[in-house]
């Protein structure tokens, strides 16, 4: 991992193995995440595309889905893992989720002949404003930068020749590096969003589940993207709602209900805690007073941050999956 002031200099660099052995970083990229994981499904059990129109109970126990074509689905067990604006959490009683106060422009740049990047996480810090980039294949390297926008994320823009001229002007005089990364992106890849979480405080929140519909990832739990949690602690979620579901069903259908509610009972203080702290982590990164910001470039980055308590959050073991 490297680290990087606005104006090129080298706050600090490390390699993971050498601050904590148990840590290490694979850089994905989503498509191919998700395309992996569903090619080891059957054929068309995958529906791509599909919007949910409306969902309500049925007299029979079961839920019926409505998409937005027309299609109407009677389903035993609904699982919402919907994103962040997850219909099915909404009509669970959930609220919307909560801007963070800023904003975050998104690419994939592509070299054709191959990537000039060693295999780094590269930081760059400014005030109220940071970038980073990673490789993610032999040709690709996903980009993003944070920037304030403390009142509101403003409009929704979705041409690319905008998004890309905005996100330049955010990073003019930054390393050139990051300038090229953003010209080198093709427009399907380029997205501006605006960051939001959920707390699932205890008490006040609805549970993850209700009667036979449970909820995963963004859907339930959305966070800030500065601990890297989001799309992991998903695939935590459905290694372990998998299991209690696998349990469930072999006891027969009364204790379907049971297990989802195990479920989230079991991953509650895993999810909570991680949307707090990073919150609270992008909170301290996207400082921009001046003194704030040179104090954490040249005391808190390269002299007091360590490794180990800072990626513990990383740290989740689970028994193998069963075939």
């Amino acid at each position: 991992m490297a680290v990087n002031s606005e104006d090129g200099r080298e706050l600090r660099s490390f390699k993971f193995k050498d601050e904590d052995q148990t840590q290490e970083v694979r850089a994905v990229e989503r498509r191919i995440l998700l395309e992996t994981l569903a090619n080891e499904l059957p054929p068309e059990t995958v529906r791509f595309s599909s919007k949910l129109g409306k969902i309500q109970s049925s007299e029979n126990g079961e839920t019926l889905l409505q998409l937005t074509d027309g299609t109407t689905l009677l389903a035993k067990i609904v699982i919402g893992c919907d994103g962040i604006r997850s219909p099915i959490a909404k009509w669970m009683g959930f609220s919307e989720p909560k801007y963070a106060g800023y904003s975050a422009f998104r690419g994939l740049g592509v070299y054709p002949d191959g990537q000039p990047f060693a295999a780094n996480v590269n930081y760059i810090y400014g005030r109220g404003l940071r970038a980073g980039y990673v490789p993610v294949s032999p040709t690709k390297v996903y980009w993003f930068i944070c920037y304030n926008s403390p009142s509101s994320p403003g409009p929704k823009i979705t041409d690319p020749a905008l998004l890309r001229k905005q996100a330049k002007e955010l990073v003019n005089n930054w390393p050139e590096e990051l300038i090229r990364l953003i010209d080198l992106s093709p427009d399907e890849t380029i997205s501006k969003t605006p960051l939001v979480d959920r707390w699932l405080w205890p008490g006040l929140s609805p549970p993850a589940s209700a009667s036979k519909v449970v909820l995963v990832g963004d859907a339930w739990h959305p966070m800030t993207p500065n601990l890297g949690q989001g799309a992991c602690c998903a695939l935590e979620d459905s290694v372990i709602l998998t299991k209690k579901l696998a349990n469930a069903i072999k006891s027969g259908p009364a204790a379907i209900e049971g297990a989802l509610r195990a479920y989230g009972e079991e991953r509650w203080p895993r999810v909570f805690p991680l949307t707090v702290r990073a919150n609270l982590v992008g909170s301290l990164l996207q400082w921009d007073n001046q003194l704030v910001c040179s104090i954490r470039n040249n005391i808190v980055i390269p002299k007091l941050v360590r490794l180990g308590p800072v990626l513990e959050h990383t740290n989740f073991e689970c028994e193998p999956l069963k075939a």
